[in-house]
């Protein structure tokens, strides 16, 4: 399986380029759309712990597809940013694209405003390159923990806007946490995910882009090897059960 990086030297532009190239790669996957490809553009909540990689890694697992899973992110940006500076338009109007998918910080509050009108700007150059809008819900730092229910009501509303795909990633994060509140999904700095959190995420992409049962993929996270089968399954089954509950 050749995987391709590449990754700009602009901090506003920062690229990385998933190939995965499994079963006939004269067939690509189209998840939705005309596209080819997945494209993400957001900051650092989508390249930690590399989900551009790991989302791809699982669409091999479960189905043997030939995917491009590409990403335009940069710490700290908004989609003001990307909007503005680096790659983000030309990369969207480039094509080849089933989903695009949009991803800033929680903006629970401050920063509701720019997700909004800017994910309809993002919108109308999306749809006009042939791919289809997602909005990725993340969550607030661990100091904002009151925030999640802002967090949620942003997100959603934007992809509703949009008449858009939503990945309530942040949700599946409670959702775990009902069963087990001690579930590491922060990392150590209380706002970035722990590789759990990733793979929590990746895993509420996984199901919406395929229509396949996440508790079908082996007890494994990639990029850091088997799980206890357990732990996989509990986050496998949050990751459905916030799809069941809030999914477009």
């Amino acid at each position: 399986m050749p995987v391709r990086r590449r990754w700009g030297k602009d901090l506003r532009a920062v690229a990385a380029t998933w190939l995965v190239l499994v079963g006939c790669a004269a067939n690509p996957t189209q998840p939705s759309g005309g596209g080819e490809g997945i494209l993400f553009i957001g900051n650092s909540l989508t390249y930690s712990n590399d989900l551009p990689g790991m989302l791809a890694a699982l669409l091999q697992e479960g189905g043997g597809e030939s995917v491009v899973v590409d990403a335009e992110a940069s710490p700290n940006a908004g989609l003001p940013d990307h909007w503005m500076f680096g790659g983000a338009r030309d990369r969207i109007r480039a094509g080849g694209w089933s989903v695009v998918i949009l991803q800033q910080g929680p903006s629970a509050t401050e920063g509701r405003p720019f997700l909004l009108d800017y994910a309809e700007l993002f919108a109308g150059e999306i749809r006009a390159a042939g791919a289809e809008p997602a909005l990725y819900m993340v969550w607030p730092s661990i100091q904002r923990f009151a925030d999640f229910d802002g967090v949620l009501d942003s997100y959603r509303t934007a992809a509703e806007n949009v008449d858009g795909i939503f990945f309530p990633a942040g949700e599946a994060w409670r959702v775990a946490w009902e069963s087990d509140p001690d579930l590491p999904l922060y990392g150590s700095d209380g706002f970035h995910p722990s590789v759990l959190g990733t793979y929590l995420a990746a895993l509420v992409m996984y199901e919406q882009l395929t229509g396949r049962d996440p508790r079908d993929l082996p007890a494994t996270i990639p990029g850091s090897g088997a799980i206890d089968a357990g732990l996989a399954l509990q986050l496998q089954e949050a990751a459905r059960e916030a799809n069941a509950r809030h999914a477009r």
